[in-house]
């Protein structure tokens, strides 16, 4: 037994049957289209020269990532944001990170008041755990 899916008329007359075969193409070419077109950021743009730690461990990929430049000018995930939005910024990112991590790559020219400003933003936007990204020293 077969079934066919079909429309009903006005009428109460059966139509032609329904054909699905080119909604489920058009699916699967824009599943390929939006898979190759996207592209995946593996770190800041953003040319920062990180301080140096013996005791540094491997940063988690899932984490949210906050730059601080040389110039104090503050990046997240890429956007350039001013300091003092930095806080609204992290909490609407914090919603698609559910580790609530984050992770500051700041530049070793950085001023420590800026750091503790950035770190005090992220921690009241609801980041559980804000980690400082660093080279191994040598």
């Amino acid at each position: 037994m077969s079934r066919r899916l079909s429309r009903r008329g006005l009428n109460g007359e059966e139509d032609s049957p329904v054909n699905l075969s080119p909604l489920i193409d058009m699916t699967f070419l824009l599943l390929i289209f939006f898979v190759v077109s996207s592209t995946f950021v593996d770190d800041v743009e953003i040319p920062i020269e990180r301080p140096g730690a013996a005791s540094g461990a491997e940063a988690s990929a899932q984490a949210l990532r906050v730059a601080v430049t040389r110039e104090q000018r503050v990046a997240v995930e890429g956007e350039v944001v001013p300091r003092w939005m930095v806080e609204v910024r992290v909490r609407h990112l914090l919603e698609d990170h559910p580790s609530g991590r984050v992770l500051l790559v700041v530049d070793r020219q950085v001023n420590a008041e800026v750091l503790v400003d950035v770190v005090d933003q992220c921690r009241m936007a609801g980041a559980r755990h804000v980690g400082v990204a660093v080279q191994e020293a040598s």
